[in-house]
C-alpha cells in the first residue's frame, strides 16, 4: 500500500476501497470551542447500544440531517478518543463524491459529534456520558484534535505519475519497474498512464 501524506492526513492508494477513511470523531480531555471536555467512557452506552442493534450513528456532512453521505463501519473508544472508520457512498451520491474530493485534497479534515442527553461532572464542563446521534465530516470541528487521519483512494492516472516519480526518486531501477509496482498495487495492468 502506498501513502501520500499532507500534514497529518495520509492517503492510502488501494484498489476497490475508494471512499474509506478513518479518524477521531472526538478526542478526550480537549477543551472544545464551547468550553466542554469529553471524558473517557462518555461513549460507552452509545457504543453498547450500537453493538446491540447493529447500527452505528449516522454519518453526515456538516451536521446536516438532510445530508447523509456514508456509513460508519467501525466505532470504538480507545485511549485517544472516539475512533471511527467509515465509507463514503461515492458510487451513488454526488455529495459523498464532493466530500471525498475534499478529503483527498485535505481541504476538509475535521470530524465532529452530534449528541443528546448529556451528563456532566460537577464542574458543568466535563462530559461523562452522552447519547451519540451522528458523527459528521466538517470544515471546522469544535474539538480541534478531532480529525480524519487516513483516506483510502483508488489511484488515478495523475496520482500514478506522481507515485512513479516518487518511486524513481527512491531509486526504483526503471520506469517500467515503477509501473509494475503500481500495477500490482492497483491489481490491474495500467495502460497509457503517460
Amino acid at each position: 500500500m502506498l501513502h501520500k501524506v499532507a500534514g497529518a492526513l495520509a492517503l492510502k492508494f488501494d484498489a476497490g476501497s475508494a471512499g474509506e477513511f478513518e479518524g477521531y470523531g472526538s478526542v478526550f480531555d480537549v477543551i472544545d470551542s464551547y468550553g466542554d471536555v469529553v471524558k473517557p467512557g462518555a461513549f460507552a452506552k452509545s457504543l453498547a447500544e450500537a453493538a446491540k442493534t447493529g447500527r452505528y450513528p449516522s454519518m453526515l456532512w456538516q451536521h446536516r440531517m438532510e445530508d447523509p453521505i456514508g456509513v460508519w463501519t467501525e466505532m470504538r473508544e480507545d485511549a485517544q478518543g472516539l475512533y471511527v472508520k467509515g465509507r463514503l457512498l461515492v458510487e451513488d451520491d454526488e455529495l459523498a463524491r464532493r466530500a471525498y474530493a475534499h478529503l483527498k485534497a485535505g481541504s476538509v479534515t475535521g470530524l465532529s459529534i452530534g449528541y443528546r442527553r448529556t451528563v456532566y461532572e460537577s464542574n458543568g464542563r466535563d462530559i461523562v456520558d452522552l447519547d451519540l446521534k451522528e458523527v459528521s465530516l466538517v470544515t471546522m470541528p469544535a474539538n480541534e484534535e478531532a480529525r480524519v487521519t487516513g483516506v483510502k483512494a483508488f489511484a488515478e492516472a495523475k496520482d500514478i505519475r506522481e507515485i512513479e516519480a516518487l518511486l524513481r526518486d527512491v531509486r526504483c531501477p526503471s520506469q517500467a519497474e515503477a509501473k509494475a509496482i503500481i500495477s500490482a498495487v492497483k491489481g490491474a495492468v495500467l495502460r497509457d498512464v503517460d
